[in-house]
């Protein structure tokens, strides 16, 4: 049962409040840049308003957050935080609302429609290397700004069965024929829902997780 979702009268007091220093996590051995926060109204456009009211009908409880935007290209614009898709799902910060919305649905129409048919069991608990964060594309010698420090992507890294079970993207990708089944039937259904997914076969950076973001015109790897 999905928790009553919260509505934009939220949007109201969250604009209101001054931003405030956060520090960015750093991963994978990039440096945080500098946690100065300056913000601005979120939500104006008639297309993220809408993209709100489409969270909302789909049942999925959120709150909606201050654009912010941190220097160097790093801001989070138009973004919410998912409470309650359905599915318990850790590490999740700020999305951009299209991610969200993409997100929530494959969590819901997805993940458990394969957990069931192909492991014979509930997913409990997803989980998350998180959302937003403040660095380059790992992996890459182009100093490129990930989606991430747009907070438009999520790393997915494993999911937990009802029964205890924990089936992670590190040894599952190549793991038992059940476990392999699952993982690729739900990276092909990411790669209907986002414009990139990358898994293990990418490259040896997403070694043990799923990138989603909303970049790009479905690539696919």
């Amino acid at each position: 049962m999905f928790r009553p979702f919260r509505s934009l009268l939220l949007l109201l007091p969250a604009l209101a409040l001054s931003a405030c220093g956060i520090r960015p996590a750093a991963r994978e051995g990039n440096a945080p840049r500098p946690a100065t926060a300056v913000a601005s109204t979120a939500f104006s456009s008639s297309a993220a308003r809408q993209c709100l009211a489409d969270l909302g009908t789909a049942q999925v409880s959120f709150e909606a957050l201050p654009n912010r935007d941190f220097g160097g290209g790093c801001r989070t614009l138009d973004t919410v935080k998912l409470l309650d898709i359905g599915t318990p799902t850790t590490n999740l910060g700020a999305l951009t609302c299209p991610l969200a919305s993409n997100f929530a649905a494959w969590a819901r129409y997805a993940v458990q429609p394969a957990a069931r048919q192909m492991l014979g069991g509930q997913v409990a608990r997803i989980e998350t290397m998180g959302t937003y964060a403040c660095r380059n594309v790992v992996g890459g010698s182009s100093g490129k700004l990930s989606q991430h420090a747009l907070a438009n992507a999520v790393d997915v890294s494993a999911f937990v069965l009802a029964d205890g079970r924990r089936v992670t993207v590190k040894r599952g990708w190549q793991g038992s024929p059940q476990e392999k089944a699952f993982l690729r039937a739900l990276h092909t259904s990411a790669c209907r829902r986002f414009g990139t997914v990358l898994s293990p076969d990418y490259n040896a950076a997403h070694y043990n997780h799923f990138h989603f973001d909303m970049s790009g015109k479905g690539y696919c790897r």
